[in-house]
C-alpha cells in the first residue's frame, strides 16, 4: 500500500532477453545462462523504447541475462544497474536444463502443477520479488521511475503479489515474451498495472513460467 509520498511512482517489469535455452524450451531456473545474439539484439532495440520513460533507477536480478538485459538501457541513459538475488528466477530443482518435454516424460504429476522437485515455491517466489520491488521503489521520489530487470515467472509471480490478488487469481496473468515488459504505478490505495506484456505482439512465450499446455494449467 501507498504510503502517500509516493503516489505517481512507477515500476517497470522488464523480462530479460531470448537465450539458447529458451529456444530449447529448457527450465533454467537459477542456472546462469546468457543471451544469445537474439537475445542481445532484443535488449538493445527494447532499452531504446524503455530509456525515453527517462528511469530515475535500474535493479536487476544477478542472473547474468537479466543484467546483460539491463546493462543495454543503464548505457544509455547513463545509470548504474544495482543487483538483487531476491529478483533471481523461481529456482527449478532436478527440472533445470531440462526441456518441457522431458519433464513431462518424467514428472507428469509434478507437470500437470508445475511444480519442481527440489524447487521453490511460488509464494515464496512471490514474496522475495514482491518485497525486493518494494525496496528499491520506496528509494524513489514522487513520479519516479523504476526498471526492474528479471524473469518471465519471477516477474509475473511477483505482480501478482504487489496487485494483491488471491493465489487462485494467478494463473490469470499472462507470462511475457522476451524483453517484454509490464507497468505498476503506485496510488493511494496501492499498486495498479498499467500494461502488460508491452512492446512486442501476441506470440508463444517460452519461459520457466507454468505452460498453458500443462494439464492443470488455466
Amino acid at each position: 500500500m501507498s504510503d502517500g509520498k509516493g503516489a505517481g511512482r512507477r515500476v517497470v517489469f522488464w523480462r530479460h532477453g531470448q537465450t539458447l535455452w529458451n529456444v530449447e524450451q529448457r527450465f533454467q531456473g537459477h542456472t546462469d545462462i546468457p543471451l544469445d545474439e537474439t537475445g542481445v539484439a532484443q535488449a538493445e532495440r527494447a532499452a531504446s523504447l524503455l530509456a525515453s520513460l527517462r528511469p530515475s533507477m535500474i535493479v536487476s536480478s544477478h542472473l547474468r541475462r537479466a543484467q546483460d538485459t539491463a546493462a543495454a538501457l543503464g548505457a544509455l541513459v547513463g545509470l548504474e544497474v544495482n543487483v538483487d538475488k531476491d529478483l533471481r528466477e523461481r529456482g527449478g530443482g532436478e527440472w533445470e536444463g531440462l526441456t518441457r518435454a522431458e519433464i513431462a516424460a518424467g514428472w507428469p504429476v509434478q507437470y500437470a502443477e508445475w511444480e519442481a522437485p527440489g524447487g521453490e515455491v511460488v509464494t515464496d517466489v512471490a514474496d522475495r520479488v514482491a518485497a525486493a520491488t518494494r525496496r528499491w521503489a520506496g528509494q524513489l521520489d514522487d513520479g519516479g521511475l523504476l526498471v526492474v530487470a528479471s524473469h518471465g515467472a519471477a516477474i509475473r509471480l511477483g505482480l501478482a503479489r504487489l496487485l494483491g490478488l488471491p493465489e487462485e487469481l494467478w494463473p490469470a496473468l499472462g507470462g511475457l515474451g522476451n524483453c517484454s515488459w509490464s507497468v505498476l504505478q503506485e496510488g493511494r490505495k496501492g499498486w495498479r498495472l498499467l500494461e502488460h506484456n508491452a512492446g512486442t505482439l501476441p506470440e508463444p512465450v517460452n519461459s520457466d513460467d507454468r505452460p498453458e499446455a500443462a494439464p492443470a494449467a488455466s
